[in-house]
């Protein structure tokens, strides 16, 4: 057998494309993601830890109570600290409001699989709203912070002077508002499929 026979490249099937070294093993899922509950576990703690990271930039770079106006009149960063829930409603029940979110959490993840938790969506709306519910709760149980630190608020400024805009929010919170419309949207697409159906 000659030198040439052993360097030489592996019989391409006809009609099919070569493929490169080590493709095989970039294409195969990762094993310990392969499973629905490691995958919105991963995703969780993403958004937990960019929640967890800007917050700690908020509280090194703006004083308590400050803000600092980003775009004139419609965008500016703020250090609002808040003891009560979505758009400061029930504000001072930061403890009860943390039972309740943990609470929340647990319940949440016991009963994912009926939305759809195997599906990429509803990994996603999940793992988007464990972090956030995960966030919030550490802000609310650290002693010293005791409450939920808020730093992105967009607002309008009327002629006639003041101030209107939507509540100060942050990254947990928008983690939490997307999971849930997307867990609503899983909910209303499985409910028109047997309306589709039954028309067809």
């Amino acid at each position: 057998m000659h030198a040439d026979e052993h360097n030489a490249p592996p019989p391409v099937t006809a009609g099919a494309a070569p493929t490169p070294a080590g493709a095989e093993v970039a294409l195969r899922p990762v094993g310990w993601l392969r499973t629905p509950g490691r995958r919105i576990a991963v995703l969780a703690a993403a958004v937990f830890a960019l929640d967890q990271l800007t917050k700690l930039v908020v509280l090194h770079h703006l004083p308590a109570g400050s803000e600092k106006v980003v775009v004139p009149g419609f965008f500016k960063l703020v250090h609002w600290g808040n003891t009560g829930a979505a758009w400061s409603l029930f504000r001072g029940n930061n403890e009860l409001l943390a039972v309740v979110a943990l609470i929340a959490l647990l319940v949440l993840i016991l009963t994912r699989h009926h939305f759809e938790a195997h599906t990429p969506t509803g990994q996603w709306a999940f793992g988007l709203i464990f972090g956030g519910i995960a966030g919030n709760l550490l802000d609310r149980l650290l002693p010293s912070r005791q409450h939920v630190i808020d730093f992105i608020r967009f607002y309008l400024e009327p002629r006639g002077g003041g101030e209107i805009g939507f509540p100060a929010f942050n990254v947990a919170d928008s983690g939490i508002c997307i999971g849930v419309a997307l867990v609503f949207w899983i909910t209303w697409r499985n409910e028109r499929v047997p309306g589709q159906t039954a028309g067809v």
